[in-house]
């Protein structure tokens, strides 16, 4: 009989997450610790049982740690519990951690993301497209409570929240919306067109005020009274926003920034205003770090079945946002850029 594949290991982890979580969160109650204890000394430092393996043993507490450390202990619980409960009676060679090579359990080609309630983190940034197309490999979400939990001394830590995501949920879910509302009428007309038009979803700003109100229009591209009504918006918001700006003794925002979204009405159709005018948004802000799909890119885009689940914010990092994966409004200004 054939070893199990990873995609094979993978699909057994998906359909077995709430058992396998139970087990993680029993170990780190110190309930069943003892069966992970081979495991967790076999994948510790030299190949010795990890320093909070004692403190956790006896009673159920952790050492008063950053949450970088607070992560790696959690995937070395999961790996463990994965290991000896998941897959047990599978015949498959031991099981590794190496976050250096991009991939946290690379024997399952799968990544661990293990934020507090805040509900982020941070992830290297290589093509603005995989805000569309996602990552390389598939994850888990983990969610623990440490923020809550450090308040109190010794800690005792849980995890409260837990998902599994393909490689393609690993997108910006309201920009994917939009993508894929668009994407065949665009790629027929006019395949250029269209590939500057997702060029500007890749490289969007959303806290950039003339940007925002362009993602707005770009939604609706296809209905010419809601675009006249949203540039009659941004008319009433333009001023709002220079009284509230005016009122903290900031700069106002310049003319221009409204009239770029006005001039749009003299365009027929509407729908080609609104796709210049996002072009030349990303001419004037991002210059020449908005880059146009490459061809590999491109049929990515193509296939893709733009999925996103999260939020995917651009900056020197991608910034994701997993609050909405778990209907958690109130963590969402951390996906502004």
């Amino acid at each position: 009989m054939s070893a199990p594949t990873k995609e094979n290991l993978r699909s057994k982890l998906a359909e077995n997450l709430d058992e396998t979580m139970k087990v993680v969160n029993r170990a780190l109650r110190s309930k069943g610790l003892a069966k992970l204890r081979p495991v967790l000394q076999r994948i510790g430092r030299g190949r010795q049982l990890p320093h909070w393996f004692d403190g956790l043993m006896k009673d159920g507490v952790l050492p008063n740690a950053d949450g970088k450390t607070i992560g790696s202990i959690v995937e070395m619980l999961l790996l463990a519990a994965i290991e000896t409960h998941t897959f047990a009676g599978m015949r498959i060679p031991p099981l590794k951690i190496n976050p250096a090579r991009g991939v946290d359990f690379p024997d399952l080609g799968l990544g661990v993301k293990s934020p507090s309630k805040n509900f982020c983190t941070s992830e290297p940034y290589f093509s603005a497209y995989e805000r569309l197309l996602g990552s390389s490999h598939d994850i888990l979400v983990l969610i623990t409570d440490y923020q809550d939990a450090k308040r109190v001394q010794p800690l005792r830590l849980q995890i409260i929240h837990w998902r599994y995501l393909r490689a393609t949920q690993i997108a910006d879910q309201g920009l994917c919306k939009i993508a894929k509302k668009h994407r065949g009428r665009l790629v027929a007309e006019d395949e250029g067109r269209a590939q500057r038009f997702f060029r500007f979803l890749a490289y969007i700003n959303q806290s950039d005020w003339r940007a925002a109100r362009l993602l707005r229009m770009v939604d609706d591209l296809k209905d010419d009274v809601l675009l006249q009504r949203r540039m009659e918006t941004a008319k009433k918001e333009f001023a709002k926003t220079n009284g509230e700006r005016m009122k903290k003794g900031r700069v106002p925002l310049p003319d221009s920034e409204l009239d770029a979204l006005q001039n749009i009405a003299h365009v027929r159709p509407l729908y080609l205003g609104v796709l210049d005018a996002a072009e030349n948004w990303l001419a004037e802000v991002c210059r020449e770090t908005a880059r146009a799909p490459s061809d590999a890119e491109w049929k990515a885009i193509l296939a893709s079945p733009l999925e996103g689940a999260i939020g995917v914010s651009l900056a020197l990092q991608w910034r994701y946002n997993f609050g909405r994966l778990f209907d958690v409004e109130a963590v969402e200004e951390c996906a502004d850029e």
